[in-house]
């Protein structure tokens, strides 16, 4: 009886953490996206329209940068001058609910919410 209420439990938790992951990580159907950097947004830009560029975004110290690359309808950071590159590793972004972010560089790179 024991084993049966456990692998029930562990049934429930699996699917709640894929339809909890299937709305976090769902790709976004925006196409703006915004540059922003300590709270201030820097850029705006519709991927649908942009053309192919690198973007260079320096630190707010002057001492560090993230490379924003724009490239096919996709938005993803190529490089930082930080330890940790977390910001480079999390690939293009996909999803409204988890946006490209550099702490060091107190950089967000996110899809634009809604003007409505």
């Amino acid at each position: 009886m024991k084993t049966k209420l456990i692998y029930s439990a562990a049934a429930a938790v699996l699917v709640l953490a894929a339809v909890l992951s299937w709305f976090i990580l769902r790709p976004s159907e925006r196409q703006l996206i915004e540059i922003v950097q300590d709270g201030t947004v820097l850029q705006q830009i519709d991927l649908s329209r942009a053309e192919n560029q690198v973007i260079r975004i320096g630190s707010p110290d002057g001492s560090s940068y993230n490379l924003v690359c724009i490239e096919n309808g996709t938005v993803r950071i190529s490089e930082a001058a930080c330890p940790d590159q977390t910001c480079v590793h999390m690939g293009v972004l996909r999803s409204d609910s988890l946006p490209i972010v550099c702490l060091p560089n107190r950089l967000v790179v996110r899809f634009a919410e809604d003007s409505q």
